[in-house]
């Protein structure tokens, strides 16, 4: 049940992703033409892109995160015994969980504080500039813990222990000569 709203939440991240960067390019393209044309500008274009940016970047995160899309080398893991790589990848999962919790005790903190502040162009909230750090150390951190279910439970298979992705071209290091 988990597994499936982490799969349809990601889809939807996908989407607003992608409408985060086509409302970016209009913003952008649209100042810049605005700029050296008419010779004025859209005012919020430069903070409300800048927002989107990092908003899009946490969602980014947690769509990698969810399909093991992060760049990582197994120089050494992938020569450990079955029970040796079970026994890192449980360390791994332990320590990003414990870095979920501190990026989310750190983003919380900072959206509370920023919570009656308002942003310079906009007038909205700054709350809105930390959040999207609560809501990927949440949303990784419950990504991460039924990862880790699945590896104590038994039901990664011994291809699944090394998790990484060597090359950016190829998703499971299949271009090695």
């Amino acid at each position: 049940m988990v597994q499936k709203f982490i799969d349809g939440f990601c889809k939807v991240l996908n989407v607003v992703i992608a409408l985060c960067l086509a409302v970016m390019v209009v913003l952008v393209f649209g100042n810049v033409l605005m700029r050296y044309g008419f010779n004025s500008g859209i005012t919020l274009s430069e903070e409300l892109s800048r927002w989107l940016f990092v908003w899009m970047t946490f969602m980014g995160a947690i769509v990698a995160l969810k399909e093991h899309g992060h760049l990582g080398t197994d120089m050494l893991v992938g020569k450990l015994a079955p029970a040796g790589k079970k026994f890192c990848l449980a360390l791994s999962y332990v320590l990003m969980l414990f870095i979920c919790w501190l990026l989310f005790s750190g983003a919380y903190q900072q959206t509370m504080i920023n919570m009656d502040t308002t942003s310079a162009v906009m007038e909205v909230s700054m709350a809105w500039i930390y959040a999207p750090g609560v809501v990927f150390a949440v949303l990784g951190g419950l990504i991460l813990l039924t990862e880790l279910i699945r590896l104590l439970t038994g039901q990664l298979s011994d291809e699944d222990l090394v998790m990484i992705q060597e090359s950016e071209e190829s998703p499971h290091g299949a271009d090695k000569a």
